[in-house]
């Protein structure tokens, strides 16, 4: 565990349990779905009732629980605005209403990556092969697969710098998004094929519950920076590099493609006590007619130790 920086500038939860997580089916928090905090803590987010459909192929994650402060801001990003406002969606599909609590559930095509480009580049095509091993499979309710590892204690909040998976050769910058106009979660730029997108209303790495980072498979001019992540393994080391200067070192657990209209939305943000990353990128069939693919490949890792950097 590390001493806080003047970056970690939201306060330590209040003492005391959560409670089991809720059901699947439950309402879920506002905007996306939710985050794992620390016990007693709850997690920003929110989109307005009767927000229009976000465009398909764009992931959904934003949340806020009732009773939370603003969080943290970093130097320089003063511009940050959270939203407030309740919601809720049935099992069916997207029923918005403002009940006491901020929850919610997308429709499950709204959490892929936009592809942004008429045609597949060659290398893509050759990549769609089997994955390195077989691919986690389970109800929606089961929660994230776990590694062998046991779990490091949560770390205090500190803004993620840089994410790399040695064993594929990522070694990329991170970059905060929050949600479009649309009510989507921003996906970093084409013309910018190696850079990760952290989603900043949710935790960040090394905090209780899925750090949600995403990134494109490839672009117009080629491959991007999760071309290969189903080729990840069980076992691999992610590192992510913070802004405190410590390394939060994530081990994974599994690797799972699901059609983007059966999206795992509890798994990928559901609530957990252990500080987890959720990697999220494009996979399955390329469907030149829409210019998406059909699924989202999801890795999961737990963070199993620190250092310092």
């Amino acid at each position: 565990m590390t001493t806080p920086t003047p970056d970690d500038r939201r306060p330590r939860p209040p003492a005391g349990g959560r409670g089991p997580a809720q059901p699947y089916g439950h309402p879920r928090p506002g905007r996306a779905q939710p985050g794992g905090l620390p016990p007693g803590r709850p997690r920003p987010g929110a989109v307005p009732p009767g927000h229009p459909r976000p465009v398909p192929g764009y992931p959904i994650a934003a949340y806020r629980r009732p009773g939370y402060e603003q969080p943290y801001d970093e130097p320089g990003d003063s511009g940050r605005v959270l939203r407030s406002v309740l919601i809720l969606a049935a099992i069916a599909g997207v029923v918005t209403v403002l009940v006491g609590v901020f929850y919610m559930a997308a429709s499950p095509e709204q959490y892929g990556l936009a592809d942004e480009r008429s045609s597949l580049p060659p290398r893509a095509q050759q990549n769609a092969a089997a994955p390195a091993q077989p691919y986690f499979q389970a109800p929606p309710t089961v929660p994230p697969p776990q590694p062998t590892i046991p779990a490091a204690p949560a770390m205090l909040p500190s803004t993620p710098l840089r994410l790399v998976i040695p064993r594929l050769g990522v070694d990329a910058p991170i970059k905060s998004v929050g949600l479009d106009k649309k009510g989507a979660i921003e996906v970093p730029p084409v013309s910018n094929p190696n850079l990760v997108g952290w989603y900043r209303e949710g935790p960040t790495a090394g905090e209780a519950g899925p750090a949600i980072m995403l990134g494109h498979k490839d672009t117009r001019s080629g491959s991007a920076v999760f071309s290969r992540l189903d080729e990840i393994r069980n076992g691999d080391v992610i590192e992510v590099h913070r802004k405190d200067g410590t390394i939060a070192v994530f081990t994974v657990g599994g690797l799972e493609q699901a059609d983007k209209s059966v999206f795992p939305t509890q798994r990928v943000y559901g609530e957990s006590r252990a500080p987890q990353l959720h990697l999220i990128t494009c996979g399955g069939t390329y469907d030149r007619s829409s210019g998406h693919y059909t699924d989202n490949v999801i890795a999961y890792a737990t963070m199993t130790s620190t250092r310092r950097a």
